[in-house]
Formats: C-alpha cells, structure tokens, sequence
C-alpha cells in the first residue's frame, strides 16, 4: 500500500481503521479530485446499534469531517432475509412492525454523529426497502443473478464456514449477497454513489457490489473494509459481563457507557483512543506514555471523550463525576444507575440475591447467588456474607437508596417508590 494522499485515508490509515480496498491508488486520486459519497447499510436486528457498530459510524464521521458525502443505509428490506456473515445460524426472521420499531430505535444514534442536511455534504439515510419491496424476481434474476457464480459464492467465509460446519444455510440467506450488491448498485443510479464501507467480514459482499456496477453499468465502484476489534484478551469488541454496549440511553446510561471505556485493558487504551475518540495522535501519543498506575488516567480521558461522542459532553462529565464519588471520594454516586422497589415489598424484605438480580449485576437470580457465594457483592459497601440475607427498608440511608456493588467496578442504586 501506497502513503496516501488524500486526507481522508492518510487520517483513516493513522488512526487504524482500514483494514482492505477494493483498489487503494484509484481510490486515493478519487478522492482528492472531489467529493465522493460512501454508504454503510445498518439491518434493523434490533432497536439499538450497539458498540461493536461503532467503529464504522466513527469512520462515517471521518468521511464527512474530510469533506465527502455520507449515505446511511437502513436496511428495511434485507432485514427481512438475514445476513449470513458471521452467524452459525440463521437469523430470527422479523415480522415488517418489528423492523419498523427497530429503524426508529437505530435511526436517532446516527444523529449524534452525523451532520445531516440539504447542503452537499450532509448525509442523508434512506431506505433499501424503497427499492427492494419493487424490485421483480425474474428481471432481477436475469439482470442481476446472472452475473453472480454460485461456485463463488461457496468460497465466502459467510457461506463456507456454515457449509463445512454442516450447519443449514437456507436459500433465502444465499440471496442477501445478491441483494446488498444490488443495493450498492441503486445507491449509485440514485445518489451518485461510489464507496461501499464495512466490517471485514462484509469484504465478499462489497467486492460482489463493484464488481456489479462494473458488468451492468460500467461503473468504477470502490470497497473499503475496518478491521475486526477484538480486546487485547481476545473478547470481542461490545460485549461486557452485563451484555451489549448499547448506543442508545434507553438501553444503556451515559454512566454505564463510561464505566465500560474506563474498564478498558491496559493494552489498548492507545489503540481505542485513536478509534473511538478525535483526540490529536499529539495528545494520544502523551497518553500512551503514561505507565504503571498514571494509565488510569488515559483510561478516563477515553471514557469522557467516547461518552460525550454518544451522549454529549454533559453526560460524559457527570458520568465521570459519578466515578470519582464512588471510586476515589468514597460517595454513594447519585448519576449511577437506579432501579425502583416498591416500599411495600421492601417493608417485607427482598433477598439479596434477587435484588442484585433486578439491578441487572447479574445476569440471573443464579449467578447473583454465585457471586455473593465468591465475596463479590456490597449493600452500601458493606460485603453480603449470605446470599439469603434479606434487605429490607433498614438498610435504606439518609437519602433513601441502597447501594448495591457487584466487584470493585460495577455499582447500582436501589430507591423505594
């Protein structure tokens, strides 16, 4: 690969996120001889996008900082088949309401990031289904399904792996490659089009994209892939005891987002400072200085600066003071997260167990037993001696809230209603 000349890839190279490019040289001049439009497709699987989405919305943004044009696309029609990139199985098939729930929910992240607008470079998001819902089989068979070779798709990571585990691969799933490249062929008949980004395991289904605008219209058609994150341990990236890292607050709070930044391994501060942040690689490289203890320090300046991108700077500095309260000046914290009691069933006492369970420290009244069994959970910072112990309103304080902690680094509040 080449040293990049236009600002968009030279920043993406230095800050880590290309991993493949359908042609990186054509590319490159194309992009310094004028504005270029991208998209990146979301399926609606859920009601929130969730961290290990984030890298390529962080990209997006990049994209239009440089001066180029963003596209989102929604993916109302191939939500409908099911991606099989990935998956060992095939996904829960959604009916037409849950989708169009789950595009709400996932349509109101991307303004936080994004700059959408009328001018030339605000994105736009739009919607396959526009064009899917009437598209016709047998014309799309023959004007696009002809150029697709069945060997050559058995050779894709999303189909072969499935194949050799002997797992089911059904014929709806084989046509959402189909189906993507046709996307990207209608982005670019509609909206001039010319960059498809993705994760790496996407790199089939994009190549299938250009290579579709070149055999049908003649059209030179660019692919881009992000890497795979994975921790420094190996997890993979968005994942956490408690489950997904969600993108919305209504899923998951500006404290909890933080909290999940600031647990970040030592190894990776640096790596996920230039990712997920817009700090200068100046000041990241500071911070990637910082050794023993110091680099709590980095870890912090990530959590802030990644909760404000998602939450706003007011979030992230109250999510930060929050810390400080409960970790370092010995306070209850009042922005943790907060579940409500009725006072009533208080009055009559809750097991400890099935309190921890409800504050969602742990994922079930079973695992809330083993945790309290291995000395990890705190009523008010006091250590539980029993699983059985029963909480009652005595252990309400002066403010009227429990604090539950499970380990040193996740915490709730309880309050009576």
């Amino acid at each position: 690969m080449s040293t990049p000349r236009s600002t968009f890839l030279s920043t993406a190279i230095e800050r880590g996120f290309v991993h493949q490019c359908t042609d990186f040289v054509s590319l490159d001049e194309r992009l310094r001889t004028g504005r270029v439009t991208a998209y990146i497709g979301y399926d609606c699987t859920a009601d929130s996008l969730h961290v290990g989405n984030l890298l390529g919305i962080m990209l997006l943004r990049l994209f239009q900082r440089c001066g180029h044009k963003p596209i989102v696309l929604m993916g109302g029609g191939t939500t409908r088949i099911g991606d099989p990139s990935g998956k060992d199985e095939a996904r829960q098939l959604l009916d037409d309401a849950q989708i169009a729930r789950n595009m709400a929910g996932i349509r109101t992240i991307f303004a936080k990031f994004i700059e959408f607008g009328d001018a030339p470079r605000d994105a736009i998001m739009v919607n396959n289904a526009d064009w899917l819902d009437e598209v016709r089989y047998i014309p799309l068979l023959r004007e696009v399904g002809r150029h697709f070779s069945v060997n050559r798709m058995l050779t894709q990571d999303s189909v072969r792996l499935r194949l050799e585990r002997d797992q089911p691969l059904s014929f709806l799933e084989l046509n959402y490659p189909i189906l993507q490249a046709y996307d990207f062929v209608e982005l670019a008949r509609r909206f001039g089009c010319e960059l498809q980004i993705g994760g790496s395991d996407q790199w089939g289904n994009i190549v299938g994209g250009v290579e579709l605008g070149r055999r049908i219209e003649g059209r030179t058609l660019f692919g881009l892939t992000t890497p795979l994150i994975t921790t420094a341990s190996g997890a993979k990236m968005g994942k956490s005891v408690g489950g997904a890292i969600w993108l919305n607050a209504e899923k998951l709070s500006a404290y909890e987002y933080w909290q999940f930044w600031r647990n970040t391994e030592d190894a990776d501060v640096g790596r996920f400072l230039r990712l997920f942040t817009e700090l200068s690689i100046d000041k990241i490289a500071a911070l990637e200085r910082l050794e023993g203890s110091e680099i709590n320090e980095a870890k912090k300046v990530l959590a802030t600066e990644a909760t404000a991108l998602c939450h706003a700077r007011e979030a992230a500095e109250a999510a930060a003071a929050t810390a400080h309260a409960v970790f370092e000046s010995g306070g209850s914290g009042s922005g943790l997260p907060t579940i409500t009691v009725p006072r009533d069933l208080l009055a009559c006492g809750i097991p400890a167990f099935e309190l921890f369970s409800r504050a969602g420290l742990a994922a079930s009244n079973g695992e809330a037993r083993r945790l309290i069994r291995g000395g990890g959970a705190r009523i008010n910072d006091t250590p539980v001696e029993n699983e059985t112990r029963t909480v009652s309103l005595a252990d309400l304080d002066s403010l009227g809230m429990i604090k539950l902690s499970a380990g040193r680094k996740r915490h709730a509040l309880m309050r009576t209603v």
